[in-house]
């Protein structure tokens, strides 16, 4: 049976902010894990390092550094930067790694640490555990750990702005059509966007109007961004004509979520449908197949195969979705959630600010807005209930989860979907039910989430 990860999840090593894993000795002894697998694969490696606008995120990645350092490696710092930049710039900059302190969509109380290899893709299953298994013998024996680094001051990262303006650069560079007939209303999320978009939208000539972009250490993702697309989507309507379509990114902007221009969201599977059909239509969509997830609507299927593309689902993840399109082929992949990876350019994972300039281009060159382009699009009505638990139990070995779950499935008997699942990053439960009705969409995801409360919730 293959050893479970302990630490990482989906989408690295997440927690509260000074508790267990992120406290300021555990972060140090992370670094230092890393640098030992750098260093016994790469001679005088060297890693880069950003993070997000958290309060915390500053603090853990100097101990990251500090730990890094302590063994060896050459940090360099990007600062503030999005996770995909981050990824760029370990490919691009020849570093062994690249680290970004970031938990996302998380609240600003958590944080985070993803990995990312040379290659710019994130380490595999087996890296992370061999990763982990250092750590918990760090933790073990500290005394075995050389703690110098830790009584000398921060050392000098070199990079910062310049590393942050290569990436803008890159993005810049891969546009081909003029964007400047565009008119954007583009949430910021108090995140890691902020220290890139506007940026990267000038260079552009895009006509920008840009909000929630006054990080104060506390406020990202907070009623703004990716997780409340519905507040962007009230502003471009209240704005009455004035903006052609809404952009807005998550806390580390690996994901970006869309409103047109009468405020209506448009999330990732609206992203792959107009994507996939602008390869297939330039005969540029490998196998013609889309990697999705579990978690995308049926109506995402129905339209893509309507369109003569084959859509897979790889496990609820853009590290998943990556690995299903590396095994099969396909150029293009996402979740709903708004992770979209182009692997038919230098990109590696989910990049927001790659997949809003590629939607853009997208409408410029069809001459169509985003709501036409998404019109056929027939979503079947879907719930998604979180529950927070205790412990992960797989819900096989809890008979009355099984059995509410068994019972759902048997009453929609072929007309929806019901994937349960834990998620990879939080103590919580996922049910998410697709009927054809919207009652009894209700009423199936109700009676499931009753029971995983009443077995392991909270």
């Amino acid at each position: 049976m293959t050893q479970q990860r302990q630490l990482f999840g989906t989408d690295g090593i997440r927690g509260v902010a000074g508790e267990f894993p992120l406290t300021t000795e555990s972060t140090y002894l992370i670094g230092r894990a890393l640098g030992h697998d750098l260093i016994r694969t790469t001679p005088k490696p060297k890693a880069v390092i950003g993070l997000d606008t958290r309060e915390s995120s500053r603090w853990i990645a100097d101990r990251v550094s500090e730990g890094l350092a302590a063994v060896g490696v050459d940090v360099h710092s990007a600062g503030v930067i999005t996770t995909p930049g981050v990824a760029y710039l370990a490919r691009s900059r020849g570093m062994a790694a690249g680290v970004v302190i970031s938990a996302s969509h998380n609240p600003w109380t958590d944080n985070g640490i993803k990995v990312f290899s040379g290659d710019g893709f994130k380490l595999s299953d087996s890296r992370e555990l061999a990763i982990e298994q250092e750590i918990f013998t760090l933790l073990k024996n500290p005394d075995s750990a050389d703690d110098t680094a830790l009584k000398v001051p921060r050392p000098s990262l070199p990079g910062e702005g310049g590393l942050r303006h290569a990436y803008i650069k890159s993005l810049a560079a891969s546009v081909t059509s003029d964007l400047s007939k565009l008119r954007v209303l583009v949430d910021c999320a108090n995140g890691a966007a902020t220290a890139e978009a506007p940026e990267l939208f000038r260079l552009l000539g895009i006509q920008a109007t840009f909000i929630h972009i006054a990080p104060d250490g506390k406020n990202i993702n907070e009623h703004c961004g990716a997780l409340h697309p519905e507040t962007l989507g009230k502003q471009v309507a209240a704005a009455a004509g004035k903006f052609d379509l809404g952009v807005t990114f998550d806390g580390d902007a690996d994901r970006a979520l869309f409103c047109d221009a009468n405020g209506r969201v448009v999330n990732g599977d609206g992203v792959l449908l107009t994507a996939s059909r602008d390869l297939h239509a330039q005969g540029k969509l490998k196998t013609d197949t889309v990697v999705s997830t579990t978690m995308s609507n049926m109506g995402l299927e129905i339209a893509l195969k309507e369109s003569g593309i084959r859509m897979l689902r790889a496990n609820v993840g853009d590290k998943y979705v990556l690995e299903e399109m590396l095994k099969t082929g396909a150029i293009l992949g996402g979740e709903q959630s708004g992770h979209i990876i182009f692997l038919d350019g230098d990109a590696t994972t989910g990049d927001g600010l790659l997949t809003a300039l590629r939607l853009m281009d997208i409408i410029v060159r069809s001459g169509k807005p985003l709501a036409e382009l998404v019109s056929d699009l027939k979503v079947f009505p879907q719930k998604i209930q979180n529950v927070r638990v205790t412990e992960k139990v797989p819900f096989a070995k809890v008979p009355a989860i099984q059995a509410a779950i068994t019972s759902a499935e048997k009453e929609l008997d072929g007309n929806g979907r019901v994937v349960v699942r834990y998620s990879g990053t939080e103590a919580l439960a996922r049910v998410m039910v697709e009927a054809e009705s919207e009652s009894k969409m209700q009423s199936v995801c109700a009676a499931i989430a009753a029971e995983i409360q009443k077995a392991l919730g909270v």
